[in-house]
């Protein structure tokens, strides 16, 4: 079986993504902010909507599911721990359970810290993390209901991803968060040329998202409180990496 993978974008800022099957066009789709987008790129390619996947509870991201579900009959997916302030949904998973789309097998993470109950999918067949407001393009969710310790400890066990792995975040803030990562990590040679090549991408009006996590490993100071340059920058070479991810967040929280 072939699949591709669609990037919509919806209100001002956000992405959904649809996942299908070449062959029967078969689709699943991660995120639901407006339904408009979202139901003209099904009708466009002809595709049959099966699976909805809800990263949170956020109205930027589930908004459209009602104007979705008028048109398609799909399963609708979401995290057990939000099932009090997510819509009524068909199947509610936790950490650890296993999804199945087209025999394509996803795992759910429990990456919470932008909001508690936020879960992210990781489907291994197809190199992709659909990590919603948690991990972002060289930057990671506002801490809205979460810890910068809880979104720490969130973030890490996606290190260990293969660095091949698309991370399919929800919002494109990536030239935002370029510049931000320049003011704690300027001699990066990694960052600045990828900087570079996100403010060519934007003045384009083109997406810089998914991105891919080998590069975050080396650009995303979210992902690298370790570091020994950023934690110099920051006058923190003796902290703890939970302690020096708070600090990164705050910074950027006042950028």
């Amino acid at each position: 079986m072939s699949f591709e993978l669609i990037t919509i974008p919806c209100l001002s800022d956000n992405y959904a993504f649809l996942l299908y099957n070449v062959e029967n066009r078969s689709a699943f789709l991660v995120d639901a902010p407006e339904a408009g987008p979202i139901n003209e790129v099904l009708n466009k390619n002809d595709l049959i909507l099966e699976q909805i996947f809800l990263t949170h509870h956020h109205a930027d991201h589930v908004e459209g599911l009602s104007g979705i579900l008028k048109k398609h009959d799909a399963l609708t997916v979401g995290a057990r721990a939000d099932i009090n302030r997510l819509p009524k949904l068909d199947k509610y998973v936790q950490a650890g359970d296993e999804i199945s789309f087209q025999k394509q097998i996803g795992k759910v993470f429990d990456v919470s810290g932008h909001t508690i109950g936020h879960i992210a999918l990781y489907i291994s067949a197809q190199n992709v993390l659909f990590s919603g407001d948690s991990l972002m393009a060289l930057g990671c969710g506002r801490l809205f209901e979460g810890s910068a310790e809880q979104m720490w400890q969130s973030l890490y066990p996606l290190l260990s991803l293969p660095d091949n792995t698309k991370i399919c975040s929800g919002h494109e803030y990536t030239e935002n968060n370029a510049s931000f990562a320049l003011t704690i990590d300027p001699e990066n040679p990694d960052l600045i040329k990828r900087s570079e090549q996100v403010r060519f991408a934007r003045s384009k009006n083109l997406f810089t998202v998914p991105s891919q996590l080998g590069l975050e490993k080396k650009t995303n100071p979210f992902l690298r409180p370790f570091d020994k340059n950023i934690r110099k920058n920051l006058n923190m070479l003796g902290s703890a990496d939970a302690e020096v991810f708070s600090k990164i967040r705050s910074l950027k929280d006042n950028f």
